[in-house]
């Protein structure tokens, strides 16, 4: 499945849902919540979560747990293109030409 295909695929899926109709900044809240999982997968990975009421994972289950949760960014990120109408690739090209213009004499 290529990135447009994914793109249009998690548009669906949260259309029906009805995900896809909340407002913008709960969708932002929901970034943000995501984001911070992100970080605790990440923690549970490089230095684990030494927590007694936790169970400790494997490296495979933690390197799970954290694509899972990037891919609950992803999803947030894409539902917030759709709202306005941005493709990824739009956005893979822009990020792209900015970090280039920004950092072109870095080589």
């Amino acid at each position: 499945m290529n990135v447009t295909e994914f793109q249009q695929w998690v548009n669906n899926y949260y259309e029906h849902r009805g995900w896809s109709e909340l407002d913008i900044f709960i969708r932002i809240g929901f970034l943000a919540e995501e984001t911070g999982e992100v970080a605790r997968a990440i923690r549970a990975l490089e230095i684990g979560r030494d927590r007694p009421d936790e169970a400790t994972e494997s490296i495979a289950e933690n390197r799970n747990a954290l694509a899972e949760e990037l891919g609950d960014v992803l999803g947030n990120v894409i539902v917030i293109a759709n709202k306005y109408n941005i493709s990824l690739e739009e956005v893979f090209q822009s990020h792209k030409e900015k970090l280039l213009e920004r950092y072109s004499a870095d080589g």
